[in-house]
């Protein structure tokens, strides 16, 4: 059986690996396809290795998916925040220093996870039981908090509201396959694409440099903020970001370590809030939760040890990938992988979403590339997900 496991967490690690290099492969479809095959694979594979990989495949792809959202500025729903500081060290030929102050957070965020899980599962259980009745309130609270943190807050108020209305008109009247892949995509991933190649961004000769992070503030934040998405729906590692950095202040290169700390605890969060609530706020969390219903003790161990290899390892490729990334980069014509980048993730979503898929790729992208132009932060366009889920606890 130990090897059976051992095998399970490699095969996720590599699965983990290829779905966070390819740009708008979100861990969330890939649990939704997870589930819709899971009934056929039962009969062929031990349900617990099932759930062993989907845990390594998640924690693998909270650590690569930066490698896209920096070198291509390409992110999903829990990347976004990366691409302003993240392409600005990338002008500046660091790339690859940016990826390691990343991977420096999710790695700390696993080790600590590891340590905590139990007052973490204890501390999910409390917070859900006192604030359960009071969610979409304090959703509307956490909203114009972040919307009057902006200096234009008219602004703010503007983009939160014009992307809210378009989440709810995808996730509501129409109907399609992954209405969040098309609606997100096109709000963080074409529209920066599509700037980028209008401003002919020119990436420097990228340098291999070692950051000397230091942990202890990024991580002072991550701690306290990350719970908040293990009960809180619609809220995501962009939010939680935030608000860390607001407990703690960060430079640029401490809030590459804060996202890539915050993106990593999101999600094992999520495999405990699974064990302690029964609720699920990622992909990967529902897919585990349809094929095993409910976690046991035994199960919830085997969870931790699979994060903590997974995330190690997944550490050291994430060194390795961005330094191939760093050192052959400059070989790359960017506007040729910008429009190839473009072409795929239309092309995958028509075949995922269809002709509704690409209607909203477009009405999202012209959205994003609107409300990137006002000059607010980005996780604004958050009210994508957030205002829709304050109405369907509302109405």
């Amino acid at each position: 059986m130990l090897i059976e496991i051992l095998f399970a967490i490699l095969l996720g690690i590599l699965a983990g690996t290829i779905t966070g290099l390819i740009p708008g492969i979100h861990i969330n479809l890939i649990g939704a396809f997870l589930i819709s095959i899971s009934a056929s694979l039962f009969f062929q594979i031990n349900s617990i290795y099932f759930v062993i990989f989907i845990v390594a495949m998640a924690i693998t792809h909270t650590f690569i998916d930066f490698i896209p959202s920096i070198f291509l500025g390409c992110p999903d729903t829990d990347t976004e925040l990366s691409i302003l500081p993240g392409h600005k060290l990338l002008k500046k030929g660091k790339a690859y220093e940016a990826i390691l102050l990343t991977a420096y957070g999710s790695l700390a965020a696993i080790i600590i996870l590891t340590i905590l899980f139990y007052p973490a599962i204890l501390l999910i259980k409390f917070a859900h039981n006192a604030i359960e009745t009071i969610i979409p309130y304090i959703l509307i609270a956490t909203s114009i908090f972040l919307i009057f943190l902006e200096k234009n807050k008219f602004k703010a108020s503007l983009v939160f509201l014009m992307t809210g209305i378009l989440g709810y008109i995808v996730l509501s009247p129409l109907e399609m396959g992954q209405p969040l892949l098309p609606l997100l995509t096109g709000l963080f991933g074409s529209s920066t694409l599509i700037l980028s190649l209008q401003n002919k961004t020119k990436i420097p000769k990228q340098q291999i440099t070692k950051p000397k992070p230091n942990l202890k503030k990024p991580l002072l934040g991550a701690i306290i903020a990350s719970p908040l998405c293990s009960f809180l729906p619609g809220l995501g590692s962009g939010q939680a970001a935030i608000i860390g950095n607001l407990i703690s202040r960060q430079d640029s290169k401490g809030f590459l370590i804060l996202l890539g700390a915050t993106n990593t605890f999101v999600m094992g969060f999520s495999f405990l809030a699974l064990f302690a609530i029964s609720r699920t706020r990622t992909g990967a969390a529902a897919a585990i939760k349809e094929i095993l219903g409910s976690i046991s003790n035994n199960i919830l161990i085997l969870i931790i040890i699979t994060i903590l290899i997974a995330g190690i390892i997944s550490f050291f490729l994430t060194k390795s990938i961005s330094k191939f990334f760093a050192n052959n980069f400059q070989k790359i014509n960017y506007l040729w992988l910008a429009t190839g980048t473009l072409i795929f993730l239309t092309i995958l979503i028509f075949l995922i979403s269809g002709w509704k898929g690409l209607l909203v790729l477009i009405t999202s992208t012209i959205t994003g590339i609107y409300c990137i132009s006002l000059g607010v932060r980005r996780t604004n366009m958050m009210g994508c997900l957030l205002l829709p889920v304050i109405l369907f606890y509302l109405l």
